[in-house]
């Protein structure tokens, strides 16, 4: 059943045409990932999907009476608490609820028998209505959602007083809870922690209505969508599969369209070179030949008649990102001993403990909220540590990529911007941000008018035209495409110094970064794996914090003679230290399995803290006996 139906419509903004004459079908119970470059129109046409704007040219058809949900521009609920926000979701049920509350009371009044029959009838039907619409299921819908997208902190909060993007996801919540027909998403991960976005990609699969969505997460467009539709240069493709296999076939059609363009064009330079000999044999004759000149016209007809294929964009323009580290750091490039970070007497983290090491690729991941952008400000030096020791290593030239880019850039020009960190003149300033996708006029827009993607690709150009052997990485993947995606990845696979990265996006991880600490509880751990084995890992065994090395101190306890107990108790106490650190040590080697030097550390520490146990034992002895 055909739920929406696009008809030969086009859009334009301020005289440049975002596309024109597109038509498609959106089929009921569909899931359809809508990919393209940024800037195709992506937006725009999610926009006109949902009635947000108008069309300039041809016409959308939706269903009669099609319910659909989308997240916008977040309207003030000036001062709803977010709880409240989500139960507008639930507007006419929470209207019968508070008939059924008043009922209840005046029912509970003095009143005649008649009346009181009266009531109860009314009662009946408004609870009657109330059950059918899933009415005693609000509060477990609400918190299920709430919990899924991990915002359950933020319910009791004013919704004015929140984050944008605590609002986005607030807002997200709110789509998902009034359940429409046709579910339309922009960028629904983009605020949202790894569990979350497992959560949601969970919650999309289960989904019984219809979803179009934007994302550039791999992996999440893998788990949820069953159609891809491709917007290309003001076109539209559909495959009919997920995103994996719409690359495979995207590719093989590509590979054939360039066939049949090759194939056409043999033809016809074939008919083009036998007209000419026609021609030529014509008025070489003695008198010309009429009958030569009729089938020359004859097959230049043809020729016109041909429709021409196209040549297909086998290379399309990407970002041209290059970095390279000219100087080399020393071995140790950030050491992090026993870190503590609190905020608003809230432990964000305690006794972090961290080693990146030269050429390492290195991930921090976690839940928001965690401290992951936090724990890269302490070691940028914008914010210190309550306690413990940061140290950065010897010729460390960091350059750092935040995930809010440029947001405090008022009305400066894209160019000005630009040179303030690259030192150039306007030409070849100029020729390098177009290797950046930023061409001619592009270059002197304000920066406060760009995209996050426009935001992401300028700052790149900035940091691949800085002397730099350290690549500081936050979110770094928010708002680029895929195209730009993949060319950033192989970009940083071929840089030749260190990468530390706070990220969510799974492919991303597994792609690049071999060492894995993972925030969790206020705590960190550290796998020797990728993203995907990391979580295995975490899934599987309790793994207890990292330690560098032994934080145990046996201090001499001064014991009176006869006063066995309590010297036995203190020693007693001891073991159970030096035992909870072996139990630690044994964990820390399951999850280092693959690091011969951090092993070869581990062991050590193991046995330096078993002999001390084995010599506790012994004083043990000595003291019952």
């Amino acid at each position: 059943m055909i739920i929406c139906s696009i008809n030969h419509i086009a859009k334009s903004f301020g005289g440049t045409i975002i596309f024109k004459d597109l038509s498609f079908e959106v089929q009921d119970g569909s899931r359809i990932g809508l990919v393209g470059r940024n800037g195709g129109g992506k937006t725009t046409l999610l926009r006109l999907l949902a009635n947000q704007d108008t069309v300039d040219e041809g016409v959308i058809h939706w269903k009669k009476g099609l319910k659909i949900g989308y997240l916008a521009q977040i309207p003030d609920f000036k001062e709803l608490t977010a709880k409240e926000v989500l139960k507008t979701a639930f507007e006419q049920l929470t209207v019968t609820e508070t008939k059924l509350e008043a009922l209840e009371i005046e029912m509970g009044q003095e009143i005649t028998p008649d009346n009181l029959d009266k009531l109860m009838n009314q009662y009946g039907k408004l609870q009657d209505d109330f059950i059918l619409n899933g009415g005693y299921e609000m509060d477990f819908q609400l918190d299920r959602i709430a919990n899924g997208l991990n915002i359950t902190e933020l319910l009791e909060k004013r919704f004015a007083t929140l984050s944008g993007g605590e609002k986005t996801k607030v807002g997200l919540a709110l789509s998902l809870l009034k359940n429409p027909e046709l579910l339309l998403l922009d960028e629904p991960t983009n605020h949202l922690d790894l569990k979350a976005i497992e959560w949601l990609g969970t919650f999309l699969t289960d989904y019984s209505g219809t979803i179009i969505l934007i994302s550039h997460d791999r992996y999440f467009l893998d788990e949820v969508v069953t159609n891809v539709l491709e917007m290309e240069d003001g076109e539209l493709e559909l495959y009919h599969t997920n995103f994996s296999g719409f690359i495979i076939e995207k590719e093989e059609r590509l590979l054939r369209e360039f066939q049949e363009y090759k194939e056409q064009q043999r033809k016809i330079k074939k008919m083009k070179e036998a007209i000419k000999r026609l021609r030529d044999w014509a008025n070489r004759a003695n008198p010309p030949s009429a009958s030569l000149h009729k089938r020359a016209t004859n097959m230049q007809r043809a020729l016109d008649r041909i429709e021409k294929l196209d040549r297909p964009k086998i290379d399309v323009k990407k970002m041209g990102i290059d970095f390279e580290a000219n100087d080399r750091s020393g071995k140790d490039v950030i050491v992090l001993e026993d870190v503590s970070k609190s905020f608003g007497g809230r432990i964000l983290f305690d006794q972090v403990n961290m080693l990146v090491q030269y050429r390492d690729r290195i991930a921090i991941v976690g839940e928001n909220g965690t401290g992951k952008s936090t724990l890269l400000k302490i070691i940028l030096k914008e914010c210190q540590a309550d306690k413990g020791i940061v140290k950065v290593g010897s010729n460390v030239k960091a350059g750092y990529l935040s995930q809010h880019v440029f947001n405090d850039i008022g009305e400066e020009q894209l160019i000005d911007v630009f040179r303030s960190e690259v030192v150039v003149n306007e030409g070849e300033a100029r020729h390098i941000l177009a290797r950046f996708l930023f061409y001619g006029p592009a270059v002197f827009r304000k920066v406060n008018l760009l995209s996050g993607g426009e935001r992401m690709r300028l700052r790149l150009a900035q940091l691949m035209y800085q002397d730099i052997n350290l690549l500081i990485l936050d979110e770094p993947t928010n708002h680029l495409d895929i195209d730009s995606c993949e060319v950033l990845e192989e970009a940083l696979d071929e840089f030749n110094g260190t990468i530390l990265a706070v990220s969510h996006d799974r492919y991303f991880l597994n792609k690049l970064f071999n060492k894995i600490y993972w925030l969790q509880d206020g705590l960190i751990h550290f796998f020797d794996g990728n993203f995907d084995w990391a979580k295995g890992k975490l899934d599987s065994i309790d793994v207890l914090p990292v330690k560098l090395k032994s934080s145990l101190i046996t201090k001499k306890v001064k014991v009176k003679k006869g006063d066995k107990p309590q010297r036995t108790d203190v020693i007693e106490q001891e073991i159970e230290q030096i035992e909870a650190e072996i139990h630690m040590y044994k964990q820390q080697m399951v999850a280092a399995e693959r690091d011969l030097e951090l092993l070869q550390s581990i062991y050590y520490e193991l046995e330096q803290l078993e002999n001390k146990r084995n010599q506790l034992y012994s004083q043990l002895d000595e003291v019952v006996y």
